[in-house]
């Protein structure tokens, strides 16, 4: 044999020899999922007869030690935050039995079918619905539930309270103008000209009660992506009166810079075991200093997590206007922070010289001076 087919046999034969060593079965470190399960005759299996016991098998089999590295272990090893259970530190939720609730709307629809003025109102199609009173009772039945996912939604609770949440059992109704049209809801859009003064807010409170007033922003600072800047902060709150409680930061306007986009402007309502002495929390009046402002929500609660609790929340979005020119001129005395994207220049390849199936304005991207002045092909 020649050596070049000589070298090719050789060639072929380490090429199978490897295929074989890598194909060669190797026994599990330990027992494979479901290996005792005959799937030649499933039939046999046992039913489990109800979704909650599977749910409850299910539920046993994923806690159950295994000898293979899961997702959730390679997760971990990267982020070890991942995964984790957040923690409630909101007041405890008591909800009424949903036996009760059933019975209760059953109750009413047999009411209802009784009712011949309701039967009549709803043949001629005159029957009117109360807003009012959907409004109460979705406020008592689902909201808090419903604004904790449109928290979540908005990230509100991972930039306020990382690894926490609450859900917001108390109403809290926030209005900046007289005729109501400018309110406080869950991420409704308000220009800074319509927040420029303090708003009126009211909410439900239990006599001799002690309530601490928040209005933050986690997306306005400056200098440092982590921090916030407190725009209002008032404790010692007594019932729902906030016009009495000792305020520890004077309003301040929103300033969302110029270029940002849109800012969210948190209320976070706390109720207090008892009076708090916020001598440390206090800002000097009047406060223009944005060093003075610089705030961290986790800070300050789990500063007097022992003494109080979150239990109300609302907040809006708002984006630039002409108001935030004098905010940061005539409050903060500084000059205004525009911020503009610079678009990087067009790339274009080199020129060449004799340019082979290029447009016939191929050399109009490599022209020098400013506006053109020849004539479109």
């Amino acid at each position: 044999l020649r050596l070049p087919h000589l070298f090719c046999i050789l060639t072929g034969v380490l090429q199978r020899m490897s295929f074989t060593f890598l194909c060669k079965k190797v026994p599990p470190l330990g027992p494979m999922p479901n290996e005792d399960i005959d799937t030649k005759n499933l039939e046999s299996l046992k039913k489990y007869g109800s979704y909650t016991r599977y749910f409850k098998q299910a539920e046993e089999a994923k806690n159950k030690p295994v000898w293979w590295k899961t997702y959730k272990g390679y997760m971990d090893i990267a982020d070890p935050e991942h995964g984790a259970e957040k923690v409630d530190i909101g007041l405890p939720y008591v909800r009424s039995r949903k036996i009760k609730e059933v019975r209760e709307r059953r109750q009413m629809l047999k009411d209802n079918k009784k009712n011949a003025e309701l039967e009549r109102a709803f043949r001629l199609r005159t029957f009117k619905i109360s807003l009012d009173r959907v409004q109460e009772a979705w406020e008592n039945d689902d909201r808090p539930r419903h604004v904790k996912r449109l928290a979540e939604h908005y990230g509100v609770f991972r930039d306020l309270f990382p690894m926490a949440y609450f859900l917001p059992q108390v109403t809290l109704r926030i209005c900046y103008s007289q005729e109501n049209s400018s309110q406080v809801y869950y991420g409704n859009q308000l220009t800074p000209t319509e927040v420029a003064s303090a708003p009126h807010i009211s909410f439900s409170a239990e006599e001799g009660s002690l309530w601490t007033l928040l209005l933050t922003c986690p997306d306005e600072h400056l200098l440092d992506n982590e921090a916030e800047y407190v725009h209002w902060l008032v404790g010692n709150i007594p019932g729902g009166a906030v016009q009495a409680g000792e305020e520890l930061c004077h309003y301040l306007p929103p300033f969302p810079a110029r270029g940002t986009g849109f800012h969210r402007y948190i209320y976070v309502l706390f109720k207090q075991d008892g009076p708090i002495n916020f001598q440390d929390d206090a800002r000097p009046s009047p406060c223009h200093s944005l060093v003075d402002r610089t705030f961290k929500t986790v800070d300050f609660y789990r500063k007097h997590q022992d003494s109080m609790t979150p239990a109300g929340l609302a907040f809006f979005q708002s984006q630039w206007d002409e108001s935030v020119t004098n905010t940061f001129h005539n409050m903060l005395n500084m000059r205004e922070p525009v911020f503009e994207f610079i678009r990087p220049p067009v790339y274009h390849p080199p020129q060449v010289k004799y340019p082979h199936r290029q447009p016939l304005r191929y050399l109009d991207r490599y022209r020098d001076g400013k506006e053109h002045t020849y004539g479109i092909y």
